[in-house]
């Protein structure tokens, strides 16, 4: 199954290179004078360190891991608490979510969200019968998530809070945990996020726009609106690769969020089917990895890789096509972002290595 997998996650790559080389042709021309800018950027700093770390993990004992998933996950902390300090926290479109080292700029969400798997996986696969009491399960995982949330809402990041919240309750919930707790965190930090997006303007036209598009189409409704218009244009064969019009100054984000548009409208119903079909041979076989797998930990820690590629998949695919409210979730494998990338091959080198020993 590892080697599968390994040819899935290729394939997927290879396809997401095609797809985005054509969706930033004409805002990579324009900011930077070069029309393969962005994909080659993403093949520098994303695809090929994300191969490296997929390797080296893919070769260790994913069972290292657990006596480290605390020390992991503090570290990740540290960076989100510095992303906060003015001298190393940039701040791009309202959020200050980038970490400024040196040369070196990325997303420390992204570093959470992998630690966070690995310490959920050591936690929870060693509670056992013990999660069924609130004092060994339900309290302490609502502390941790409760300091997760802060530190996001702090950004304000509410996209990846909410990418965070779906993962670790979908964790908790399959490490054995009542059904009932699961819901009853899933419920309550749903209504905070609810909660929290109802008290900015901008955010909740965000929320509103989803049942009204065409009440502002010229503003709250401009991204929502072109990216229909992207996908109804693309008909069942699509209008041809590199041909989109959407992506000439209409329709925003078209290498971030928006891409499966682009990608729908240039390759059609054809294209955004075969992409769901990449996505649902993904999840049936990391499944099939995880029920393999030779422990707890190793069952958690793919489930948990699992829930992170497919929930970001599904968010992004239902915003686009008006389901879902945007949250600015890119598409795994085909948007562009190095630092998403990188986190996301070393995830799946772990789940490999599990894969491998099942």
């Amino acid at each position: 199954m590892a080697k599968r997998l390994f040819w899935l996650i290729l394939i997927l790559l290879g396809f997401g290179l095609i797809v985005l080389s054509s969706a930033s042709v004409v805002q990579a021309a324009r900011q930077h004078g070069e029309s393969n800018y962005f994909w080659l950027h993403q093949l520098e700093f994303g695809i090929l360190p994300g191969l490296f770390f997929l390797w080296v993990f893919w070769k260790m004992d994913y069972r290292h891991l657990r006596k480290i998933a605390l020390p992991l996950l503090f570290a990740a902390l540290v960076l989100m608490v510095l992303v906060l300090v003015p001298s190393f926290g940039l701040k791009i479109n309202g959020s200050r979510s980038w970490l400024n080292i040196g040369p070196i700029a990325f997303q420390p969400a992204e570093v959470l969200k992998l630690t966070l798997i690995i310490y959920l996986a050591a936690w929870l696969g060693q509670r056992g019968e013990k999660l069924k009491k609130v004092e060994f399960g339900l309290l302490p995982f609502s502390i941790i998530m409760g300091f997760i949330a802060i530190l996001l809402l702090r950004q304000p990041d509410l996209g990846m809070l909410g990418i965070i919240i779906l993962i670790a309750g979908g964790m908790y919930f399959l490490s054995g945990a009542p059904v009932r707790q699961s819901l009853a965190i899933m419920v309550v930090l749903g209504l905070l996020v609810f909660g929290y997006a109802s008290i900015s303007p901008t955010r909740w036209q965000r929320v509103t726009t989803l049942f009204h598009p065409t009440a502002d189409a010229r503003g709250a409704g401009w991204q929502i609106n072109q990216s229909l218009i992207a996908i109804g244009s693309g008909g069942v064969w699509g209008v041809g690769l590199g041909q989109s019009t959407q992506k000439n100054g209409f329709l925003p984000e078209t290498i971030g969020d928006s891409i499966f548009a682009i990608l729908v409208e240039e390759l059609g119903m054809v294209g955004g089917f075969f992409t769901i079909i990449l996505f649902a041979t993904f999840t049936l076989f990391m499944i099939s990895i995880a029920r393999k797998a030779p422990d707890g930990f190793g069952a958690l820690l793919v489930s948990g890789m699992c829930l992170w590629v497919v929930i970001q998949a599904v968010v992004n695919m239902t915003a686009v096509t008006g389901l879902m409210p945007l949250t600015g979730v890119p598409l795994p494998f085909i948007s562009y972002g190095g630092t998403s990338m990188t986190a996301m091959l070393a995830g799946l080198g772990m789940a490999l290595n599990v894969a491998q020993q099942e």
